[in-house]
């Protein structure tokens, strides 16, 4: 069964060409690992909740935006040895400082329940 992981990022706007060049060269990594499909998303509309939000969610301050990712796997078993492996890759050291602050970022796994396509 298919596994997604999802992120959520506070990134400078001032950053974004920066992160996209980033996220493009973190795609093709996951890609070799076997993930198929990346999507990044550059905030366009993140509302304000009650109790929460994704703003707060990541403490995204007035000149950031709300990145929302995801990363597509075939099964968990090919997410978990992508990540044993990509703790040893090079390149991620060779990419050098990351254009947001890793340390607000929020992340997790998830097992699709429902999948449905319209047409």
């Amino acid at each position: 069964m298919r596994y997604v992981q999802g992120f959520v990022i506070a990134v400078p706007k001032s950053n974004k060409d920066a992160y996209c060049e980033v996220a493009a060269k973190s795609a093709a990594i996951f890609e070799e690992y076997g993930a198929t499909r990346t999507v990044e998303s550059w905030s366009d509309s993140v509302p304000d909740g009650k109790t929460t939000d994704f703003r707060r969610a990541v403490k995204a301050k007035d000149n950031e935006a709300v990145v929302f990712s995801w990363i597509e796997w075939p099964d968990k078993a090919t997410c978990d040895a992508a990540h044993k492996k990509m703790q040893t890759d090079e390149r991620w050291e060779q990419m050098g400082d990351m254009p947001f602050d890793g340390k607000r970022m929020i992340w997790a796994g998830f097992e699709p329940i429902l999948e449905r396509k319209a047409g």
